[in-house]
């Protein structure tokens, strides 16, 4: 396993990042509010193509969160055994005893626990590369290729789906017949599945995914129309 070298931040304040930015703050700000650098705030933006990669949710109890490892780490410090950490934090033993078995930090041929350490493990097998949805996918990934691309026609050759902005005699009226007016927006072909396929959970999918898709070179599936 590599070394975890200087600390990262804590993938909490990411989450307190997004959530900022889902209040309406620019990038530079929400960065400052949660007490980070623009400079980080500007790429997480940019990694993660303006949407957030993670869930925003508050995360379940069944995870340590690094302040209990902070707790672990000063109580283990002090001696404390298995069970005496176990009732202080309120966790099951089983729990703390994985937790120092399986991210406790090898130094000079001894295991010692540091949260820091502890942290970076937990988040690096936390971070399992998951195939995009649109990528495995094929039916999905062509209904939602089709639709962005207005390429969705109905029986007598007009374009189906949503309907364009009306012609207000301002710039040219062929203009409406191009491809980027006739496509569907990501928010439209979410709620659309959920129409056509009403029985099959394989086809869902977030708009925010949708997005992803397109502007995320790391998790791109569609092309832009």
């Amino acid at each position: 396993m590599k070394s975890p070298g200087a600390p990262s931040l804590r993938r909490e304040v990411e989450r307190q990042f997004w959530r900022a930015m889902a209040r309406g703050l620019l990038a530079e700000e929400a960065a400052i509010a949660v007490g980070v650098s623009p400079a980080a705030g500007a790429r997480w933006f940019r990694h993660g193509g303006g949407m957030p990669p993670m869930d925003l949710s508050p995360l379940a109890g069944r995870y340590l969160s690094f302040g209990e490892r902070e707790e672990i780490a000063l109580l283990r410090a002090q001696g404390a055994g298995v069970r005496e950490i176990a009732r202080r934090i309120g966790r099951a033993p089983s729990t703390i005893s994985r937790e120092l078995r399986r991210n406790a930090a090898t130094r000079c041929g001894k295991l010692e626990y540091r949260a820091s350490v502890a942290q970076w493990k937990a988040e690096l097998v936390a971070q399992r590369p998951k195939p995009a949805k649109l990528v495995v996918n094929e039916q999905l990934r062509d209904y939602v290729q089709e639709r962005l691309s207005g390429a969705v026609l109905l029986a007598d050759g007009s374009a189906g789906g949503p309907e364009g902005p009306a012609w207000k005699g301002r710039n040219k009226p062929h203009r409406g017949d191009r491809r980027w007016v006739l496509g569907w927006s990501p928010e439209q072909i979410s709620r659309r599945l959920r129409v056509d396929f009403p029985d099959d959970e394989s086809m869902r999918i977030s708009h925010e995914a949708i997005y992803q898709a397109l502007y995320v070179e790391s998790r791109g599936a569609c092309a832009q129309a």
